[in-house]
């Protein structure tokens, strides 16, 4: 997400915000929005050409490994999902605009990968004379296994030029490789979150190189920079992401967990909004048919499904260019599962738990858009780690080029001129089950209090019409994960954070 210019989020105010149940006038223009892009199709496949096919196509193929079928293993045209039965073999016809036939990739079975690294998990649809064609997955073992892993969560690289891309190899990847380092052996893989170029999509193959060089396989997700902006149609605004990585959503599976990659950016030819379309879901209600109720599902999707900054700034309905309208469909969905939703786009960190789910709000790889070390939040440029051991799901907030024990940063009283009396601390990966306390001259005082705010550093960094140099257009914001403690002057602070999970960090000024 930016805020200026052409290319920036839309607010679409003629439609106002989405509330939590969408109002009827406001399901008529989005399902107004989506059938006027599904009319314009068949005309934006004639003026660009398209991958997507316009008539059924009945694909035969098989899933291997070493020659044999895989049985049970998930293959969809991104509408219907059938199942490979005992000897691996499958059929299906495929639905108008399937652009792609796409495995969910089973747990204990490697990530099968583009020459660049990126996952290839899809053969594009591209039917004989005859209207049929024929597909072989070639998958493989593990070579270790894969209940325990770990997925990097990379949220908006966002690069717009040589530079960024200069930031992001020279920053970025080598961080990315240390921590996987760090690991304990435990596979990993990556998950682009969106918004991984900045509008200029010959980059692409810069990004590509820099997965290569993290030496673990990566996923992507579409953001709202990431599409093809002289499209006139939803779907033709992710040919140049496909051409690269195939569909823009799917499923595949580690261990206990089953992950999904949805693409909630709908283009409708002047702008974005939210929105997971009718197709999708139906697609998505499919593949779940599959899991089992109560297993982890984790969704990756861009845009928030809700997030807090309408909350923060004091607003009770969110705006269509930071949230999904039509979010309850996803809810109703995700109710029989242990659901976690990842996002990224608001160049922020936060977590919410509305309509029964776990949304992680990721701080950004690019923080303030590739202008300093932090996001507009305070959060450090970074990623996050999730660790999973079984069906147990664990994760931190991992600031670029500091030690993973970096979950705090603390300023000395007077930093917020509000509060000059008082010591301030950032901590970005709050949660409701974190504690944070404060100790004053060695003595335990208790509880700092929890306030909305922002933070010091980025006012420092960020605030005025010339800063920062890079984006002049970046300005503070506030957040709900900063704590104020009252201090005598000249004390020495401790200020302690434990989160959910019983890991204890620390800070002192």
């Amino acid at each position: 997400m930016n805020r200026i210019g052409r290319r920036e989020f839309v607010h679409l105010a003629a439609l106002g915000g989405a509330s939590t149940a969408m109002p009827g006038w406001l399901v008529s223009a989005v399902a107004e929005t989506e059938r006027e892009y599904l009319l314009r199709s068949a005309s934006e496949f004639e003026r660009r050409g398209s991958s997507a096919t316009r008539t059924p196509v009945r694909v035969r193929g098989r899933v291997e490994s070493s020659g044999r079928g895989v049985p049970r293993v998930c293959v969809s045209d991104g509408l219907s999902v059938v199942r490979t039965d005992s000897d691996g073999r499958f059929e299906l016809t495929t639905a108008h605009g399937s652009s792609f036939v796409f495995i969910t990739i089973p747990s204990g079975m490697r990530i099968p990968l583009n020459p660049a690294g990126t996952a290839r998990f899809y053969e594009p649809i591209s039917p004989d004379p005859g209207g049929e064609q024929s597909v072989r997955f070639e998958l493989s073992p593990a070579d270790r296994p894969d209940d325990r892993h770990a997925a990097l969560l990379l949220a908006d690289i966002q690069t717009q030029d040589e530079q960024e891309m200069r930031f992001f190899h020279e920053q970025t990847v080598p961080d990315v490789v240390k921590t996987v380092g760090e690991l304990d052996g435990a596979p990993c893989f990556g998950l682009s979150c969106g918004d991984i170029m900045y509008d200029e999509l010959w980059l692409y193959p810069e990004y590509e190189r820099g997965v290569a060089a993290t030496g673990i396989p990566f996923f992507q997700v579409l953001g709202n920079h990431d599409l093809d902006f002289e499209a006139r149609s939803d779907e033709a605004s992710a040919n140049t992401f496909s051409r690269h990585f195939g569909p823009t959503y799917y499923s595949f599976e580690r261990g206990a967990v089953h992950y999904v990659v949805l693409d909630d950016v709908f283009w409708h030819g002047a702008g974005y909004l939210g929105y997971i379309d009718a197709r999708q879901l139906a697609w998505l209600e499919a593949d779940l048919r599959h899991v089992e109720a109560g297993r982890p599902v984790i969704v990756a999707l861009h845009i928030p499904v809700l997030g807090s900054g309408h909350l923060r700034e004091g607003r009770d309905r969110p705006e269509l260019g930071v949230s999904v309208a039509n979010r309850e469909a996803l809810y109703r969905l995700l109710e029989p599962y242990d659901a976690h939703v990842l996002t990224g786009h608001t160049h922020e960190n936060d977590h919410g738990f509305d309509g029964g789910v776990h949304e992680h709000v990721a701080g950004t790889v690019c923080g303030a858009w590739w202008s300093g070390p932090i996001c507009w939040d305070g959060t450090p440029n970074g990623y996050a780690v999730y660790e999973v051991r079984g069906e147990e799901i664990r994760w931190r907030y991992k600031a670029t080029g500091l030690p993973a024990e970096t979950q705090i940063r603390a300023y000395g009283s007077g930093a917020d001129p509000a509060a000059p009396t008082e010591v301030v601390a950032n901590i970005w990966d709050l949660d409701p089950e974190w504690t944070v306390v404060w100790y004053e001259g060695g003595d335990r005082r208790g509880r700092m209090s929890r306030r909305i705010g922002e933070d010091p550093m980025s006012v420092e960094l960020h605030e005025g019409p010339a800063l920062p140099v890079r984006r002049t257009w970046v300005d503070p914001v506030r957040t709900r994960h900063l704590f104020y403690a009252p201090v005598e002057p000249g004390s020495r602070v401790t200020i302690e954070a434990t989160d959910r999970f019983g890991r204890t960090y620390s800070a002192g000024v």
